[in-house]
């Protein structure tokens, strides 16, 4: 049944980032016995199959089990070629070829020239209009920094903005084909780390210093403990920018809030421009309605739109999100869109008012997840205290002004971890995956009695 290993693909394909799907999923040969309920997958070699083993296999296993319909056995090997040329195996094959590791890595740079988002369809307001200025002066070359860092809590718009000036700067370009990377920070980690297993660290250096104009990337909090990334990643912004060529970067965290970073890095990170997207207020909330109700060609009632823009107040994607699924309701059922109607499906979205208390968060976390409160609190690793632990910290972080030390104290921990735990259920949450879900589901019922 190769085509069951098809449609699993298919499933973590819209799950994982396209990074992470394209370097270690995509190379992956499937075969699923039926009779005895095991998916069998060969990786390219060993490296492969190992990091496969350790961070994706409860993923495919549930992808696996949606599929089937039964949860199978996992079976993750390397092909025989690539064993027979393991340095591992006998001595007398060892040291035979030193760059037999056929791992998945592109050659030269995969330049991106066209974006989902542009600076048209973003809505300017006074939580985000520094950021929006900068950004297009950035593009202009008004800014006399040739770096630029954006900081937002999720769904406020940094991706956006981000895309924005790779579409800007690519069509603005006198150059034939600007060559712009973009990507995340750990699609660049995964990059690096396959390059030295495979000794193509030279390749991978002058792919990201040499065969690039512009360098964008995302979600910079990634590197946090990393000391062999973080060295490689301040070569090669310092190498960049020697040569007059632009950074763009951007995290949920200012630079001074990142732990575990090499203060070169961090005096790197703070020297260009920094701008911080707040929470948008209501009327932009309202406009951002109007503009999306506007591409839907959709005649949005005020009454509707006012709602929407009241009972959701800090995470944008939601906002938008909400609207969709209002009209694709209203379309489905022929009736025009009402406040009942609204009400209904704004039932299914995080509502919390913004200036939650703290320990509010920790008396509902502790509800939904059925915990006393010391164990949330405790030193326990367990998964389901970890799990309920960072929800509360991300949820912290969103819905009240504590600061990441504040939040920590509360929790017996330190500002790093709470870090962390904050990056993780992000991570989670902005993808379609089995724990993602879990952790949106979890949070939508967080409200306060």
């Amino acid at each position: 049944m190769t085509d069951a290993w098809e449609r699993i693909q298919i499933i973590l394909e819209k799950s994982l980032k396209s990074g992470i799907f394209q370097l270690w999923i995509k190379p992956l040969q499937g075969s699923f016995d039926p009779d005895a309920k095991i998916l069998r997958l060969q990786a390219p070699n060993e490296f492969v199959a190992s990091w496969v083993r350790e961070r994706l296999q409860s993923m495919i296993l549930e992808a696996g089990q949606d599929v089937l319909g039964v949860t199978p056995e996992l079976e993750i090997s390397a092909s025989r070629a690539d064993e027979a040329a393991s340095p591992l195996g006998s001595p007398e094959k060892a040291g035979a070829s030193e760059t037999r590791m056929h791992l998945p890595i592109q050659s030269n740079i995969q330049v991106v020239s066209r974006f989902r988002y542009s600076f048209q369809d973003f809505v300017v307001g006074p939580s985000n209009e520094l950021a929006f200025v900068a950004s297009r002066s950035f593009c202009r070359e008004q800014v006399s920094s040739d770096q630029l860092f954006l900081c937002s809590s999720t769904g406020l718009g940094k991706t956006h903005l981000v895309q924005s000036m790779g579409n800007n700067l690519a069509g603005s370009s006198n150059k034939e084909t600007l060559r712009v990377a973009y990507l995340t920070a750990e699609e660049f980690a995964c990059q690096l780390i396959q390059a030295i297993k495979s000794k193509q660290v030279e390749r991978f250096k002058a792919r990201y210093r040499d065969q690039i104009d512009i360098l964008m990337l995302e979600d910079i909090h990634f590197f946090q403990g990393k000391e062999k990334i973080q060295a490689e990643f301040l070569s090669t912004i310092n190498s960049l920018q020697g040569q007059g060529k632009k950074v763009v970067l951007s995290s949920s965290f200012l630079p001074k809030e990142l732990n575990d970073l090499d203060s070169n890095l961090v005096s790197r990170l703070c020297r260009g421009f920094m701008a911080v997207i707040d929470k948008p207020d209501l009327g932009t909330r309202q406009e951002i309605l109007r503009q999306k109700a506007s591409s839907l060609q959709i005649s949005l009632p005020q009454e509707v739109s006012h709602l929407l823009a009241e009972r959701i107040q800090t995470d944008i994607r939601q906002l938008e999100s909400c609207l969709s699924n209002l009209v694709f309701k209203a379309r489905m059922l022929k009736e025009r869109i009402t406040l009942e109607m609204a009400l209904e499906v704004l039932k299914n979205y995080d509502l919390k008012e913004q200036n939650l208390d703290l320990e509010e968060i920790i008396r509902s976390v502790c509800r939904v997840f059925d915990l006393p409160r010391e164990k949330i609190c405790s030193k326990s690793r367990k998964k389901q205290h970890v799990l309920a632990r960072n929800l509360a910290f991300y949820l912290a972080r969103k819905y009240t002004g504590h600061s990441l030390k504040d939040i920590g104290r509360r929790f017996n921990r330190r500002h790093s971890t709470v870090l962390k735990g904050v990056a993780n259920v992000e991570k989670e949450v902005n993808t379609d995956t089995p724990l993602g879900r879990q952790l949106k589901d979890a949070a939508s019922r967080v409200m306060p009695n």
